[in-house]
């Protein structure tokens, strides 16, 4: 099952980090997440979070996080909380 957590609002290729908006809910170090879009589509655990540089394990709604990802990621693209 899956939960829409946020929106991604930046992409910075060169260090393959996204920023993304926490609209509804939470999320945490540790959590799957599955990030969708027109030209997006893949599953990672979160391995870390930053804010302003801070690493942190919880962020919450109206949040805005940056993110390592496996793939290129792109603005408007939906991240989705994954639970069993």
């Amino acid at each position: 099952m899956e939960k829409l957590v946020g929106t991604i609002t930046h992409y910075f290729s060169k260090i393959s980090v996204a920023v993304f908006k926490i609209t509804d809910d939470e999320v945490k170090v540790g959590d799957t997440i599955h990030i969708k879009g027109k030209h997006t589509d893949f599953t990672q655990v979160i391995a870390s979070m930053q804010v302003e540089h801070d690493s942190i394990g919880t962020a919450k709604k109206g949040d805005e996080v940056g993110l390592k990802v496996e793939d290129a990621v792109h603005e408007h693209d939906e991240v989705y909380r994954v639970t069993e």
